[in-house]
């Protein structure tokens, strides 16, 4: 390989001590920008090791869970509670260039794993750390418990009056390993201009808050608590609701403008709605929200979906069917997010790099997620 060809990460040397998904979630994504990542795991291993589906082998080691974060790493057992493992980890620290964390405040001090012991070692060393509530909030973080905390769940609901529904997936883990890979990549950046490494800190809290979005600012802006809409959006219309076409295709609307709301009209034949004063403005659809969906829900009721969403793609109107997960995987477009099955892992991944780059090229692919090795 030549070296203009090289992944932008190459030679970057990562200790991983985090565990469940946000920290292992860096971990791959450094490791599929060609950093070489070592995934220290406790004597009992990580725990989304043990988190099994009926589905799955009740031997494995690998589970679907454990595998959705932890590609492209080497593992490798360190008790941190001896003398021994501290020695080993300090040893290890020298030559390294991140670490990554998610111990609750107070506990990486007693392992001598804290960021002023590792820095002692090596000034250059760059240190995430994820905590659930900040670096000194004792409480332990827990991604439902946060979906429940701030909000996520009360606007996940089916509506208004309706029980508070959890995110399917971990989301604000993932939110907090987007914000620590940010952190990190900045980090780096400064490191490069002054030789200096740094303490990397954020939260599951201030992760999730920072995703809130329009719905905090609404409430900062006007006062008045978001409510639960389903999967409709408080200020436009239509945009997220799930209607049943003729033919059974269940298909979502995201008609942002008055213009695509023209053109929509236009296509389910019906060009007498975008003229009515209740309808001719976001702002009114916004107003009359329930009248607008309950004809749309009539209309499309009426025609076929798939042809109903070729003429709509063709105006460039914002919609699409709703798909199952083994459906969006095997859609033609998901392919190159996919990596390929690796020796002793027959089983593709999921990637955790979305971007792409002229400079440089995407790992073609990667070792499979490693197997539990106890000391």
């Amino acid at each position: 390989m030549n070296s203009s060809d090289e992944l932008p990460l190459t030679g970057l040397r990562v200790l991983e001590l985090a565990s469940v998904l946000a920290g292992p979630q860096v971990g791959q994504f450094l490791a599929e920008l060609g950093a070489d990542v070592l995934k220290l795991e406790a004597p009992v291993g990580d725990v989304t090791r043990t988190w099994r589906t009926p589905a799955e082998d009740p031997a494995t080691t690998v589970t679907a869970y454990f595998s959705s974060a932890n590609w492209g790493k080497r593992s490798q057992t360190l008790d941190l509670t001896t003398a021994a493992g501290q020695a080993a980890l300090h040893q290890l620290t020298a030559a390294a260039d991140i670490v990554l964390t998610s111990y609750k405040p107070g506990d990486a001090e007693k392992l001598c794993a804290d960021y002023a012991t590792l820095a002692a070692l090596n000034p250059r060393l760059i240190y995430g750390h994820i905590t659930g509530y900040g670096p000194t909030e004792t409480r332990a973080g827990y991604d439902a418990v946060l979906q429940a905390e701030i909000g996520f769940m009360h606007l996940n609901a089916p509506g208004p009056g309706q029980p508070p529904q959890k995110m399917p997936v971990a989301l604000i883990d993932l939110l907090t390993a987007h914000q620590l890979k940010e952190g990190l990549l900045t980090a780096l950046y400064r490191r490069e201009r002054t030789g200096r490494g740094a303490l990397v800190q954020v939260s599951l809290l201030d992760s999730a808050l920072a995703s809130l979005a329009n719905q905090a600012a609404t409430y900062l802006v006007t006062g008045q608590e978001p409510q639960p809409l389903g999967s409709g959006h408080p200020s436009i219309v239509p945009y997220g609701t799930v209607y049943t076409a003729q033919d059974g295709t269940r298909l979502l609307l995201a008609v942002g403008s008055d213009r695509q709301f023209q053109q929509l009209c236009q296509v389910l034949e019906r060009p007498q709605w975008s003229g009515e004063a209740r309808f001719r403005r976001n702002p009114d659809r916004v107003a009359h929200r329930a009248a607008l969906e309950q004809l749309l829900a009539h209309r499309i009721a009426e025609v076929p979906g798939q042809t109903l969403l070729a003429a709509l793609e063709r105006l460039a109107v914002p919609a699409g069917a709703v798909r199952t997960v083994g459906e969006a995987l095997a859609h033609p477009l998901a392919q190159p997010m996919l990596l390929p099955p690796a020796p002793g892992f027959p089983y593709a991944g999921l990637r955790t790099v979305a971007f792409r780059s002229s400079a440089w090229p995407v790992a073609a692919a990667l070792s499979a997620p490693p197997a539990f090795e106890p000391e």
